[in-house]
């Protein structure tokens, strides 16, 4: 069965025996993590759980059915978790599927899974399964996704509330759960004892971390001024990680854009023109566009989705992870710059 996001929601956290799988597929890992952590809640304080990966699968295709019917070792609930899901989980998938029983429920989390291929039409068409898009929220989608998690936290966001905590979080559901959880602490609400969650509330938390803040270390970064990173990731403070992360890859892809086109033969101004960069940022970028060229760009890209999938991951290393790339990409830019 194909899950709309309120479907998917409500059946995470109220799971149903009878489905053997979650398929959660699309480029939103945060997203596709935070529905399996509240399944994993859902199932209780003592649920443990078994993580395979494609790996396994190929050596063992029948090991996803197996460890589904298994029991624990101490008779409680256990859940199993696939992660990198891709089109070669297609058998263990389908003898998951049509076993004579399972009992343990599989998450399946495939970030380059397509909704067209062939994996996720056949999940889609399984009774005992349940597939889900995850693609990271912006504009009015990020904002309804703010007040839908604040309200099954009992807050009420008012103003300007919804939109700042998702520009704050720039799309990252987990961020985004872990921010409300927060402001639900401070305010003391539950469902079944609502509060209104204004503006002054979220300064008391310092959950209001926009893309200004951001933009002087990415900043940094792209200019190459590696003696500055330190001092402004100290100055963002933690937890910044992935929004940095992606904020970062977002201003990289528009670097690549604008240096197809000043490739193609656009001098610099045109291309600023052309891509509508704002005054003041433009001196930046056309620093940029000098020092990095498209084979730069799209190696920084591909090293800084990686490092965002690998601060997701549960026992990383987190925020030094962001550091480390942040350095290692000024440094590329000082080198360019020389």
């Amino acid at each position: 069965m194909k899950a709309s996001p309120a479907q998917i929601r409500a059946a995470v956290d109220k799971p149903n025996p009878a489905t053997r799988l979650y398929l959660f597929h699309g480029p939103d890992e945060a997203g596709a993590a935070d529905l399996a952590e509240r399944l994993a809640r859902a199932l209780g304080p003592d649920v443990e759980r078994i993580d395979l990966d494609m790996k396994a699968l190929r050596e063992q295709p029948g090991r996803l059915a197996d460890e589904a019917a298994s029991l624990s070792l101490f008779g409680g609930v256990r859940y199993i978790r696939l992660l990198g899901a891709d089109e070669g989980a297609a058998e263990s998938i389908g003898l998951l599927l049509s076993a004579e029983r399972a009992g343990n429920p599989v998450v399946a989390i495939g970030p380059g899974l397509k909704a067209s291929g062939k994996l996720v039409k056949t999940v889609i068409s399984a009774p005992a399964a349940l597939s889900h898009g995850c693609y990271v929220p912006e504009g009015i989608e990020a904002t309804k996704l703010a007040a839908t998690v604040a309200r099954e936290h009992g807050l009420r966001l008012t103003g300007d509330v919804p939109q700042r905590l998702a520009t704050a979080c720039a799309g990252d559901r987990a961020i985004l759960a872990r921010e409300i959880e927060k402001l639900a602490l401070y305010l003391d609400a539950a469902p079944d004892r609502p509060r209104d969650a204004d503006g002054a509330a979220l300064d008391a938390i310092g959950a209001d971390l926009g893309d200004t803040e951001l933009s002087h270390a990415i900043g940094a970064v792209l200019d190459g001024r590696v003696a500055d990173i330190g001092s402004e990731l100290a100055r963002l403070g933690d937890g910044v990680g992935v929004p940095l992360m992606r904020q970062l890859g977002k201003r990289l892809v528009s670097l690549a854009e604008m240096r197809i086109d000043l490739d193609n033969g656009l001098s610099a101004k045109e291309v600023l023109e052309k891509h509508r960069v704002f005054f003041r940022e433009q001196d930046a970028t056309g620093r940029a566009l000098r020092r990095w060229n498209a084979a730069q760009i799209a190696r920084a890209v591909d090293r800084v989705r990686e490092a965002e999938r690998a601060i997701m991951r549960s026992a990383s290393a987190g925020e030094v992870l962001a550091e480390a790339e942040c350095t290692a990409i000024a440094r590329a830019a000082a080198r360019a710059r020389s």
